[in-house]
């Protein structure tokens, strides 16, 4: 039973998921660890939650029972970097939660789905579709059957992934992407918003436009 909930996170990103699994769970007490900040002040206009601490306290608040993390962390900016001070904090498999949108349509049997992952409202994941960990997919969004999505991937609102495209990690993919079937999109590649991709997209490479091409490379 889960009755605490820590949200890596803050404004943005960190609220929308904070709301959505709130709507699902009326019960749950959820609050903010991250390193911006200060301790004791509230996120939110409305319905407010608190910031009870540091990204790095959440070593020892995740020994309490009935515990679990979720990370809202981005990683528009620098990927490589984020998810390597994810992964430095050391959570338990076991802690992490993984939360699907009781409105979204995922064929768990037929799907993978990793640990410390949100799937958002209204979203829809195909037959044989593989998800990895620490990622984020924002409502509404489509995975089509046989693809994967790597490790720390964000998927903005109405994002579209046709079948067996492969996507790296750290990749961002902005809001009302369309990516044709059998695409591969190199790691920690950013996806421009309303892009249409229609060919490999290689690393680090940010791409725009319909058809989607390359404009520059992250450094």
């Amino acid at each position: 039973m889960m009755n605490k909930l820590y949200v890596l996170g803050g404004e943005g990103n960190g609220l929308v998921i904070a709301a959505a699994i709130d709507r699902n769970n009326d019960d749950l007490d959820i609050a903010f660890l991250n390193d911006v900040d200060e301790v004791g002040s509230t996120i939110g206009i409305y319905k407010t939650i608190p910031v009870e601490g540091k990204t790095d306290e959440i070593t020892d608040l995740i020994k309490q029972e009935g515990c679990k993390v979720i990370s809202a962390y981005g990683g528009f900016t620098n990927p490589a970097k984020t998810l390597e001070r994810l992964l430095s904090i050391n959570v338990p498999d076991d802690k992490w939660l993984t939360f699907i949108d009781k409105t979204a349509i995922v064929p768990l049997k037929y799907c993978g789905i990793g640990k410390d992952t949100f799937i958002g409202p209204l979203s829809q994941l195909s037959p044989n579709v593989t998800i990895g960990d620490h990622c984020s997919l924002f409502g509404n969004c489509f995975v089509g059957h046989d693809s994967k999505v790597g490790d720390f991937c964000h998927l903005a609102t109405n994002s579209v992934v046709g079948s067996n495209v492969t996507i790296g990690k750290g990749v961002h993919i902005g809001t009302n992407c369309s990516i044709r079937e059998k695409v591969t999109i190199g790691d920690y590649s950013i996806i421009g918003a309303g892009a249409v991709v229609v060919k490999d997209v290689p690393d680090n490479a940010v791409v725009v436009g319909n058809p989607a091409k390359v404009i520059k490379y992250r450094e």
